[in-house]
């Protein structure tokens, strides 16, 4: 396969990279970081940015599959998610992009929000409100466009080992349990799914 990975230089996206160019598969990385990453007959880098529509449309043409792991450590008044939406949904209609476009959003955003612990909604309305509003914005704009989109809402991330052995939800409800879960796991269900969709427009919850 072919695998462009938007912001594929740390995190999610990094270790989504690892496993792809693991398997065989040849990554196109797009992020401001990009060569930052050890070379590779397979990798291609892309100094960038996700905000970018020539930028983005360079690096998902002709690729079999989208992996949107894009993230900011900006708290406060962010509009990055949905500024990255928006440049990613007009270069891939631009160029009529068809392939998966598989997306890291984060547990509790939009309609998962009813489904938080009191505790969790005290962090985010804390700490991540700004992020949390913008990344509604940006699920609501890959939501609405006619791209083959999955959003994918990953638990509290940390650095743990690859298991493989974790739990997917499509829908939600009150009280359901959604921990911890390694970066290396949420790459290797976003892999997966590029390879063969399963839930591909909808929101998918993932923890152990």
């Amino acid at each position: 396969m072919k695998i462009a990975v938007i912001g594929g230089a740390s995190g999610v996206g990094y270790e989504a990279t690892q496993q792809a160019l693991t398997k065989g598969h040849k990554v196109t990385v797009l992020s401001p970081n990009a060569n930052s990453l050890s070379n590779h007959i397979n990798l291609t880098k892309i100094n960038g940015s996700a905000l970018n529509r020539t930028d983005v449309t360079t690096a998902i043409k002709d690729t079999d599959a989208v992996l949107i792991t894009f993230g900011t450590k900006q708290k406060k008044g962010t509009t990055l998610f949905s500024a990255m939406a928006q440049a990613v949904v007009s270069a891939a209609t631009t160029i009529s992009y068809d392939k998966p476009v598989i997306i890291i959003s984060g547990f509790g955003v939009g309609d998962g929000y009813r489904s938080l612990s009191i505790l969790m909604k005290i962090v985010i309305n804390l700490f991540l409100k700004d992020q949390y509003k913008d990344k509604a914005i940006m699920e609501q704009i890959f939501s609405s466009s006619n791209l083959n989109w999955e959003l994918v809402q990953p638990g509290i991330l940390n650095d743990g080992k690859l298991i493989s052995k974790y739990k997917t939800y499509s829908s939600f409800f009150k009280g359901m349990k959604v921990g911890k879960i390694s970066r290396a796991d949420v790459a290797h269900y976003m892999l997966i799914e590029a390879a063969n969709p399963a839930n591909l427009r909808q929101k998918v919850a993932i923890t152990y």
